[in-house]
């Protein structure tokens, strides 16, 4: 038995805790690894947001992810994909003259944006778009960081906006980030397109592919088919597929807008992160409806 004052088995602990923990933050920044600091930084909060039984299986997931990013960057460390999200990304101009970039030019529109305060003081602004004529679901995501500081900064865009545009990607397996490289005019109002592929029989194919190719990445867009929100005997939200004989539902991030609850969704668009959806928009026979 040990019979050392509590305060010394408390000092003991945390020296062991100390030596068997990931290095620190501060490491990862000398090592000119930033942006991996930066996401092992965020994980807590992130964690803490989620109710208590869904944090051992959150963090298991973040931390598998981590060591497939770190395990893939020591074998490609001029990767440029894998640099981006381990240290520094490329500047506007890089992405703009690099030949290897895939250009998209179509009609887009704005289907949500997703604003998070970071913990190193910056606020990340996502905005998430929907190329309007492709046969099947595309999606781009234009992100901007800015000091907290200088207050909410207002965007050149809001949900619902369309236009048309020329953007650029980066080089991704998964192009998914991209930059206005020339706005060319609005593009006309209507209805999503009638996408091809197989959201009708598996709303969740495209994550399937997306997770082969890049399993470090978390979110991934998705077109859902017809269905609705309900509650469950806790009250939380879930996406439930119309006619389906197989009662696939999925459960939604945070709190719905009760007036949803039973409305027909004809189609949805949504990041899934492999646990719960975040509700970008939808079309119903109410029109579009801004769900972000």
């Amino acid at each position: 038995m040990d019979r050392r004052p509590a305060s010394a088995r408390s000092r003991r602990f945390c020296r062991c805790q100390q030596r068997t923990l990931p290095p620190h933050r501060g490491r990862l920044v000398d090592l000119k690894a930033t942006t991996l600091a930066g996401r092992i930084d965020e994980l807590p909060a992130r964690l803490m947001a989620l109710r208590g039984e869904e944090r051992p299986d959150a963090a298991i997931r973040e931390l598998g992810k981590l060591v497939l990013l770190g395990k893939a960057w020591r074998a490609a460390p001029d990767d440029a994909e894998l640099k981006r999200l381990v240290s520094t990304s490329e500047t506007r101009d890089q992405i703009l003259a690099n030949p290897d970039a895939v250009r998209v030019e179509s009609d887009w529109e704005v289907l949500g944006e997703k604003i998070e305060t970071r913990r190193d003081g910056l606020v990340s602004h996502a905005t998430w778009l929907l190329d309007l004529r492709s046969p099947t679901p595309r999606f781009a995501l234009l992100l901007d960081f800015f000091p907290a500081s200088a207050g909410r900064r207002s965007g050149a865009f809001a949900p619902g906006d369309r236009f048309k545009a020329r953007l650029v990607f980066y080089p991704s397996r998964n192009p998914l980030r991209a930059l206005v490289a020339e706005r060319l005019g609005d593009a006309s109002p209507g209805a999503w397109p009638a996408f091809a592929g197989g959201a009708e029989t598996d709303p969740l194919a495209a994550y399937s592919v997306f997770q082969d190719k890049t399993p470090w990445l978390s979110d991934c867009p998705l077109i859902l088919p017809a269905g609705a929100i309900a509650l469950d005997e806790r009250d939380g939200a879930w996406w439930q597929a119309a006619n389906d004989p197989h009662g696939i539902a999925l459960p939604v991030a945070g709190s719905v807008n009760q007036t949803l609850l039973g409305l027909n969704l004809a189609v949805t668009a949504a990041l899934w992160n492999g646990a719960r959806l975040e509700l970008l928009a939808s079309q119903s026979s109410m029109g579009r409806l801004d769900l972000s």
